[in-house]
């Protein structure tokens, strides 16, 4: 911004995201620094391709871009490329605000050449799924799902014999003091190390895209899929689905947990194979806690809805409504950042997508 005007930021999504991901309080501080426009777009939103646009749209699309200073895009919206970021003069932000971490809606070597900055605040949903991450933690340690089953069967269950004799009892533990594994050292396992504090665990985690210099300043051990699969009491898996990591936690991994070990999945269901994990499961030594499936919805007549060691939630750990509003509220503060000649925080580049898809 070379004048003294407000920089002019645009909004194009789906009506639903507008209704659902703006919080008034937000809108309010980006108001004080910036003229902000909402305008309706409907694209097919796919996280695996980029929308598929008819001329109209996009030309639609081009003048509505073309007089902004900053553009954000979330679901529905054309995609930001070549012959929009040309034909908009005064360009130099544009944002992702939800849904697609692989920023199909975002040329982003095209608007790095041309000097415009792309960031995005895909990361908002981290805060819900590393605390649901937590709680099944707590859940699995302490075998809460199989009283849980015995409890809703109408069983007569916790009697002094049965808390005393019963071995579903004996799997009561404490996560205070546990080695605790990560399988992935992004946003959500960043702030799971944070809610982490507090019990004093011993931290060993598994990305071959982390270098030392975060394990040593956010106090973990970065070390081998082997070894975070084997040496833990609880195994959690927040590793993004990529081509590199589909069916990544095969029988062989499986087969590695310790015995009495709980295992933890809030990232995606086809990083595991099913098959295996349900036959170590039918063993009755080791506890899962699975917000993710593969395939999802759970087949109503899988084995994995009946085995008692076995924790289940369908999907619900980044769909909370406070992460919608987030979304929208960590790019307030990337455009205040940028507009306030700072550096932004969550900026996409080439690298960071190699990263995110495992190239």
């Amino acid at each position: 911004m070379t004048d003294q005007r407000k920089p002019r930021v645009g909004l194009a999504s789906t009506s639903e995201v507008r209704d659902r991901y703006i919080a008034e309080p937000d809108l309010e501080r980006l108001q004080k620094f910036a003229e902000f426009e909402w305008r309706e777009f409907n694209e097919e939103t796919r996280w695996d391709a980029s929308p598929s646009t008819s001329v109209e749209t996009m030309a639609e699309f081009r003048k509505f871009v073309g007089r902004l200073d900053a553009v954000i895009v979330c679901h529905g919206s054309p995609k930001v490329g070549e012959s929009v970021i040309c034909a908009s003069p005064n360009l130099e932000f544009i944002g992702e605000l939800e849904g697609d971490r692989f920023a199909q809606r975002i040329d982003v070597d095209t608007a790095i050449r041309h000097g415009v900055r792309a960031v995005d605040t895909t990361h908002g949903s981290s805060y819900p799924v590393s605390e649901w991450a937590l709680g099944m933690m707590l859940i699995g340690l302490r075998n809460a799902g199989a009283h849980y089953r015995r409890l809703i069967a109408n069983e007569e269950w916790g009697s002094a014999d049965q808390r005393d004799n019963e071995a579903d009892f004996s799997k009561n533990e404490e996560l205070t003091g546990k080695t605790v594994g990560l399988i992935g050292a992004g946003y959500i396992a960043r702030r799971l190390i944070e809610l982490l504090k507090p019990f004093g665990v011993d931290l060993l985690v598994h990305d071959p895209y982390v270098q030392s210099e975060l394990a040593s300043s956010l106090g973990f051990t970065l070390t081998t899929l082997e070894a975070v699969m084997s040496k833990p009491d609880v195994v959690v898996c927040l590793a993004p689905l990529t081509p590199g990591t589909q069916g990544m936690i095969g029988e062989e991994q499986i087969a590695m947990l310790k015995p009495g070990a709980v295992f933890v999945n809030v990232s995606r269901g086809a990083i595991v194979d099913s098959y295996a994990l349900i036959s170590r499961l039918e063993s009755d030594d080791i506890t899962a806690c699975l917000d993710v499936f593969d395939p999802e919805p759970i087949p109503v007549d899988s084995k994995i809805r009946l085995l008692p060691n076995v924790f289940l939630s369908p999907h619900i750990a980044g769909t909370t409504e406070r992460s919608r509003t987030r979304f929208f509220e960590e790019m307030v503060g990337e455009l205040e950042r940028h507009f306030s000649g700072h550096e932004t925080m969550h900026n996409l580049t080439s690298r960071v997508l190699a990263n995110r898809r495992g190239q």
